[in-house]
This record gives structure tokens, C-alpha cells and sequence, in this order.
């Protein structure tokens, strides 16, 4: 069986806890923003969210500001 390479090669961005340019995991989640029950499938949105593979340290942006 043949392999692939991965499609996406390490993605490199500036972490505030290490203080310099370091490998991150991307990746984007659906968050429900309403803490009411009954909203809650209505204030769905996507999210960034980028983790340095180095500290650990998450960071969380929204994509959709409307």
C-alpha cells in the first residue's frame, strides 16, 4: 500500500508563551457560544484554533464576526 505525505507541512506562527516562531496544530471546531439550552444550535461558529506543539499554549479565534 502506497503513502502519502502529508498534504499541509508544519505550520509555523509566533507563540506569545515561548516568545519566538514555532511549530503549531491547526485545526477549527464549531463552538456553541449561548449558554441557554434552548439557543444553542442558533449561536454555533467556528473557531481557529491554533496549539503550539512546543509549550501547549491554545489560542481560540473567532472566524465568522458578523
Amino acid at each position: 500500500m502506497a503513502t502519502k505525505p502529508n498534504a499541509v507541512a508544519d505550520i509555523t506562527e509566533e507563540c506569545e508563551s515561548c516568545g519566538r516562531t514555532t511549530p503549531h496544530d491547526v485545526t477549527v471546531k464549531i463552538l456553541t457560544e449561548s449558554p441557554d439550552p434552548e439557543n444553542a444550535e442558533f449561536s454555533r461558529e467556528p473557531y481557529r484554533v491554533s496549539e503550539c506543539t512546543v509549550c501547549g499554549t491554545t489560542e481560540q479565534t473567532r472566524m465568522n464576526n458578523a
